[in-house]
């Protein structure tokens, strides 16, 4: 399974040449060690993988015992792990290295050494938590896993001619051939369902079924959840929550639902917890389109998506209601009665954010005038900032019927601060009335 991520670490191998590790950092399942595995099995002619979760006290001690005397603790480590290493050509991986902070500290040393490469993988939410008494090293180059997108999931299931297509099709601004667009629509919807966990995508490969991935997508559930009752209790009630808050029509997040009285500050560290730990994306208010968003985020207002669409379908559904393919199939076909805004919204968001956006949208509920009660579900800046319409606004629509009242309220309010509007929906790429309308297989390409 080919990961973009990969092509990163290429460079960083080339440009570096030892003098910084990197740290990959992602959900739990994401795929990171796989991915750290594989680039030291291709790219070198050894590697040691050291997962601190389950490691001899041995090993541990050489980072207390001998980072002042490199020779020895080498020449040990190679023995303990029967690892032949090869100057310049051994990378070592520090998996799980949360659960061993010392190791992480020694990133400094190690890579002034400049024997060997470095490559540490955790949850960035664990590595936050596990930094006391150490030194943060400057020698790391710092970059995220997240879900398959598309472009990897087509790439996963033998379908890998198809993006090159849709992308050129993006950068023409013409539509794909029916016969085309209907496949990759299809696919697409075959991706949100199954969802973007590696284990998930090979089972379904495997098994040809959605209901033995949808089995693996739970025990991922089970394993998310028993991370938050481990660190933080109160995020399970969001967590539980999130489905049916989504599929309300105003989608920011009521605390009021949890609990009665509840207060922000009583759940802001909840809310980090499942941002920093991947498992979801936070979606802030912007209370004006202008560049840097973040100068007018409110942080008290905001929506919560689950960070794999695939995961919160079968979050969605109570296991009875998946007790065999069916559902699937109709969810594949769009004959269920579901509210697919719900599913919509966030495998854009999902997509947004693993294309490197923070994820922002506009509400304002004004009682007094009409023209300015809008909702606009994702804002966006360019690439190249300039001096006047460097955001653009995204109106996502679960199908290809569009009636864009908040879309239109925004940008004659907002029209000297926008760049492109899009329409994300059901149907085929054009250009009418301003907008820009993207089927969701596009989204990847913004």
């Amino acid at each position: 399974m080919e990961r973009k991520l990969y092509q990163k670490l290429l460079e960083w191998k080339k440009e570096s040449h030892g003098r910084t590790a990197v740290l990959i950092d992602g959900a739990r399942r994401v795929g990171k060690s796989y991915l750290a595995e594989d680039f030291a099995k291709r790219e070198y002619r050894s590697y040691l993988k050291i997962n601190f979760d389950n490691v001899s006290g041995s090993i541990k001690n050489l980072f207390f015992d001998y980072l002042d005397d490199l020779d020895t603790f080498y020449s040990y480590l190679s023995a303990y792990t029967s690892t032949e290493f090869h100057k310049r050509d051994t990378l070592i991986i520090f998996d799980e290295v949360q659960s061993f902070p010392k190791a992480r500290a020694a990133i400094k040393y190690l890579v002034a050494d400049g024997r060997y490469d470095f490559i540490e993988t955790g949850s960035l939410l664990s590595i936050k938590e596990n930094t006391e008494g150490i030194i943060i090293p400057s020698e790391e180059e710092h970059f995220s896993l997240y879900p398959f997108d598309f472009e990897e999931f087509l790439l996963a299931i033998g379908e890998g001619l198809m993006f090159p297509l849709i992308k050129e099709a993006y950068e023409k601004g013409k539509p794909l051939p029916e016969p085309l667009h209907k496949k990759a629509a299809d696919l697409f919807r075959r991706y949100l369902l199954v969802g973007g966990m590696p284990q998930v995508i090979n089972v379904y490969l495997e098994e040809k079924s959605f209901l033995k991935a949808d089995k693996e997508k739970r025990n991922i559930l089970t394993l998310y959840r028993n991370d938050i009752m481990r660190h933080a209790p109160k995020a399970a009630r969001i967590f539980d929550s999130i489905p049916s808050e989504l599929s309300k029509r105003k989608k920011n997040f009521r605390l009021s639902s949890l609990e009665k009285g509840a207060k922000g500050r009583d759940y802001e560290e909840t809310f980090f917890y499942l941002a920093d730990s991947s498992i979801c994306n936070m979606c802030y208010k912007a209370d004006e389109p202008n560049i840097g968003l973040s100068l007018n985020e409110e942080r008290s207002a905001l929506k919560c998506y689950m960070g794999d669409t695939g995961l919160l379908i079968s979050l969605a559904f109570s296991e009875k209601a998946i007790s065999n393919e069916s559902l699937y199939e109709k969810l594949l076909s769009g004959n269920l009665s579901v509210n697919e805004g719900m599913i919509a919204e966030n495998i854009v968001s999902q997509m947004l954010k693993a294309n490197g956006h923070h994820l922002y949208y506009y509400s304002n509920s004004s009682v007094d005038n009409s023209d300015d009660r809008m909702e606009i579900d994702f804002l966006i800046a360019k690439d190249t900032i300039t001096s006047r319409h460097n955001i653009s606004p995204i109106e996502v629509k679960s199908g290809n019927r569009v009636n864009p009242i908040s879309l239109n309220k925004f940008v004659n309010k907002y029209k000297d601060y926008l760049s492109t509007p899009y329409i994300v929906y059901d149907g085929v790429m054009k250009e009418k009335d301003g907008y820009r309308y993207l089927p969701f297989y596009m989204v990847p390409l913004l």
